[in-house]
């Protein structure tokens, strides 16, 4: 079976890994959707763009579908240990089964976990965030970009994820992937390893804030919209959720748009 991903007027079938092995095909990459991924209508834009790209390169890719389950990354923040071990597990199981070497994914929770925690259950892979894969597809040449594209000169602010920068180290792979594409990049006051979190982390997406003075997204949005950046580059649907949250918030949706490092990169291949 296939499942088909809408991107601009683009119609592209994305094999699962029932129906690659089915054929006796092994996939250079798996692709971890994960839950934003799948079912929040933003995310699935990001979605569509990576999907596009790795299309658009020839990357010989699958998703696992239907079969694919939540990493347990909420629910392990949350405190359910027992509910993640039993999600993990499972993951586990299915991704052991089909023999699956290598899993890039858009979400640095789902890196995160993967990368960090699932080893110790039995699940070692190699697994790469979304801005590293985009970063090595361009210092290789696979993916080729010229003139810079839709984004050449725009002045763009790029926030880091606390996922994949300070619980990972990964600050310049989004930035190189920018920079490939001319744009202008201009930083938060707060960045890198000093970075502000979206205020999504920790499981923090799925439940009432404690009491404050402001709430986290509004404070990291409006940094974000004090460099007077027209783009708000992320990499991670959470933090996509809540900058642009923090954008409404100012009435600024209609000047500055919140973007993913694949949707940026997508729309300038076209």
């Amino acid at each position: 079976m296939l499942f088909t991903l809408l991107f601009k007027p683009i119609m592209m079938h994305v094999p699962t890994m029932a129906e690659m092995m089915a054929s006796g095909e092994q996939p250079e990459v798996l692709f971890w959707v994960g839950c934003a991924g799948s079912f929040d209508q933003r995310a699935q834009k990001i979605t569509r763009a990576f999907a596009t790209i790795l299309n658009t390169v020839g990357i010989k890719y699958a998703i696992l579908g239907k079969e694919e389950m939540c990493t347990g990354d909420p629910a392990r923040r949350a405190g359910n240990e027992f509910m993640f071990q039993m999600m993990a597990y499972q993951n586990i199981q299915v991704l052991n089964g089909y023999g699956i070497k290598k899993i890039v994914t858009t979400c640095p929770h789902c890196f995160n976990i993967f990368q960090n925690e699932y080893p110790v259950l039995g699940g070692s892979y190699e697994v790469m965030h979304h801005a590293s894969y985009l970063q090595q597809l361009i210092d290789e040449g696979r993916i080729k970009l010229t003139g810079g594209g839709t984004f050449k000169g725009k002045k763009i602010t790029y926030h880091d994820s606390c996922y994949l920068g300070r619980a990972n180290g990964i600050y310049e792979a989004p930035r190189k992937v920018l920079e490939a594409l001319d744009v202008a990049l201009v930083e938060m006051k707060r960045c890198r390893s000093n970075g502000l979190c979206c205020g999504a982390g920790g499981a923090q997406m799925f439940k009432e804030e404690e009491k404050g003075d402001q709430r986290v997204n509004i404070e990291r949005s409006n940094e974000a919209l004090e460099t007077g950046a027209s783009v708000i580059a992320a990499a991670c649907p959470f933090c996509n959720t809540m900058l642009t949250d923090g954008v409404k918030n100012k009435e600024k949706e209609s000047e500055v748009q919140v973007l993913d490092i694949a949707e940026i990169l997508a729309a300038s291949m076209g």
